[in-house]
């Protein structure tokens, strides 16, 4: 089949997100400047960029409450947030964390999870989590959107501390099955960890 997306696609869900995958999860922690403290997976995350170390992700839509999702409002007033890896064993946390909650709701508690200080940020960490990225906001940029479906906004930020538990760390190297991430499939769909396998750059002779 072949389809324009502005034509709509005519199957039961959308299968744009179910093409690119597996995607990585950019589960999001930030704070007002009230001090109010937000946690939320963002399944539109990536790493862009090696030095200085950068990341991205995307938020689409409006909060159901109106007005920007609650990352995007907090990281525009105080210019910080944390990437906390998302891992199998905390999949129904992260989940829990995925609810459009009021904005008055703490997702930290709500998902039971404990709060772990940065060192450089003042956004608070997930403590369970084996790695966290503490980001600085470099910009937003505003991507095209539909009015009916509310802005499309991608945040930019500068890893600026980087926090490894050592019980990942095998010979100095970060091992990801130890780590266990999970990952964005389409529609309602996870995946964990699967076979991994290794292939050296070629060189150019």
């Amino acid at each position: 089949m072949f389809y324009q997306p502005k034509d709509g696609h005519n199957l039961p869900h959308n299968p744009f997100n179910a093409l690119v995958t597996p995607r990585p999860i950019g589960w999001i922690s930030s704070v007002s400047q009230a001090g109010k403290v937000n946690l939320a997976p963002y399944s539109f995350f990536n790493a862009v960029a090696y030095f200085p170390p950068q990341v991205m992700f995307s938020s689409t839509g409006h909060h159901q409450q109106g007005g920007l999702k609650d990352s995007v409002s907090n990281i525009r007033e105080t210019g910080e947030f944390v990437v906390n890896i998302a891992t199998y064993d905390l999949r129904e946390a992260l989940n829990k964390t995925s609810a459009p909650a009021p904005h008055d709701v703490d997702e930290f508690d709500y998902a039971e999870l404990e709060k772990a200080e940065s060192h450089i940020v003042s956004v608070p960490r997930v403590a369970e989590s084996p790695a966290h990225l503490e980001c600085k906001l470099t910009q937003i940029v505003d991507l095209p959107y539909e009015d009916q479906h509310g802005p499309n906004l991608a945040v930019f930020g500068e890893v600026v501390g980087i926090h490894i538990d050592e019980s990942i760390l095998v010979d100095g190297l970060v091992d990801a099955k130890k780590m266990a991430p999970i990952s964005r499939m389409g529609y309602q769909d996870f995946s964990a960890l699967g076979d991994l396998f290794t292939m050296k750059r070629p060189t150019w002779k």
